[in-house]
């Protein structure tokens, strides 16, 4: 056999071989490299700091606990999370059933309104509603000129002005997963409720809200958690006397250079919204291939 055949016979498997495919984990490098690089890293330097400075101790999680300023910021911002997940809530489902029942061009309407409003600027929305909630603004001024109220209502400043901003922006965050939710429930389920004599209110209790929960339950938990961490609306709407736990944060950092109880308030905020996700694991597990219903 001439010597050239042989060497391609040789060479024939090689050259066959299929090519060797990138596994998945290949293609996620570059975005988790990023994520560990500008994420977990930061998170991790920060809470280190939290038990090291100024020395080795627990003491930054002891003040945290045992300073009464400190635990009214940690009660305010549970209390202004619960209040804006609940309105939310009872707000955001009328939507979220109404975009799943209407004709398709209004809910497609709709849709781009919720849109719209995400992608307007936070601070213009602030400072819109800022306008529009003070002694001068323009809800006063027509609840005044309809007779509603002899004096102007104080929304700015306090917890009602904080629920009415954070409400208007938390809102999109629960209606799309809900509204993703209702409209993949069959129709036909509440019209054989009626059949049975259900009445609306039996139909919507006892069969659509049970229905619709894992998707209330998803909107309810991503507001929460969002509202826990939020800064700048509650600090232009709340005012000094309902300061939030980012808002103190941010102090620490950058006014006082405490960076240890800084990282202490921050763990404090990672537990809870670690741990209020893992309730939501619990109650409602995860179905794989099927949706809700």
């Amino acid at each position: 056999m001439p010597t050239d055949t042989m060497t391609a016979t040789l060479a024939l498997p090689a050259a066959a071989a299929p090519p060797r495919r990138r596994s998945g984990l290949a293609w996620l490098t570059p975005s988790l490299a990023l994520l560990a690089l500008f994420f977990v890293l930061p998170v991790l330097s920060l809470l280190l700091r939290s038990i090291t400075e100024p020395e080795f101790g627990l003491q930054h999680y002891a003040e945290l606990v045992g300073s009464w300023t400190y635990v009214k910021v940690l009660y305010n911002t549970l209390l202004v999370a619960s209040v804006v997940t609940v309105v939310t809530v009872v707000l955001g489902f009328p939507v979220a059933w109404l975009m799943a029942i209407m004709p398709s061009r209004w809910s497609r309407f709709l849709m781009g309104c919720l849109l719209l409003s995400m992608w307007t600027n936070l601070l213009v929305r602030t400072y819109a509603w800022m306008v529009l909630l003070q002694r001068t603004g323009f809800i006063n001024q027509t609840l005044m000129k309809w007779g509603v109220i002899d004096e102007p209502l104080a929304l700015v400043n306090n917890l009602t002005g904080v629920t009415i901003g954070m409400t208007y922006i938390m809102l999109p965050f629960l209606v799309l997963p809900l509204h993703a939710t209702i409209k993949a429930l069959d129709p036909a389920i509440l019209r054989a409720a009626a059949t049975c004599g259900a009445s609306r209110w039996q139909a919507f209790w006892l069969v659509l809200w049970p229905l619709a929960l894992p998707g209330v339950a998803s909107g309810a938990l991503m507001v929460f958690v969002m509202s826990l961490g939020y800064f700048v609306t509650p600090a232009l709407l709340g005012g000094a006397s309902h300061m939030m736990l980012a808002e103190l944060i941010a102090q620490l950092v950058q006014s006082l250079l405490n960076w240890g109880l800084a990282g202490a308030a921050s763990l404090v905020l990672l537990v809870i919204t670690l741990g209020l996700y893992a309730l939501q694991l619990k109650l409602f597990p995860a179905k794989g291939g099927q949706h809700a219903a």
